[in-house]
């Protein structure tokens, strides 16, 4: 049976810490939800990722932060391709209102 999800719905009360949740895997591909609420990845931390990202904010707001000194306000509708091992971070996200991102990774 094909169940529908509303991913603006079903928040966990507890996000204490940032909260990922795979939606869809492949051999691939990996599409994930992230909901942050004034989430920040740790100082000195990068992600550099073997796949490309492509990342959305269905709600909310964030900064991204990329090794190279540029940062990239995101808000509700944004979105971002980040290539493979692009050195990025999650610079701020919103302390008073969850920011929901949609991430797909993917090989190029």
């Amino acid at each position: 049976m094909v169940m529908i999800k509303n991913l603006l719905q079903s928040i966990p009360t507890d996000l204490s810490e940032e909260v990922f949740e795979t939606l869809a895997l492949g051999s691939q591909v990996k599409i994930e939800r992230i909901i942050s609420k004034g989430h920040s990845t740790p100082d000195k931390h990068w992600y550099d990722q073997q796949q490309d990202e492509w990342v959305m904010v269905l709600q909310g707001h964030g900064i991204l932060e990329f090794e190279n000194g540029i940062d990239q306000e995101m808000k509700a509708g944004d979105s971002i391709n980040i290539p493979a091992h692009t050195r990025h971070r999650v610079k701020w996200t919103e302390p008073n209102q969850e920011t929901i991102w949609l991430a797909v990774f993917y090989n190029s």
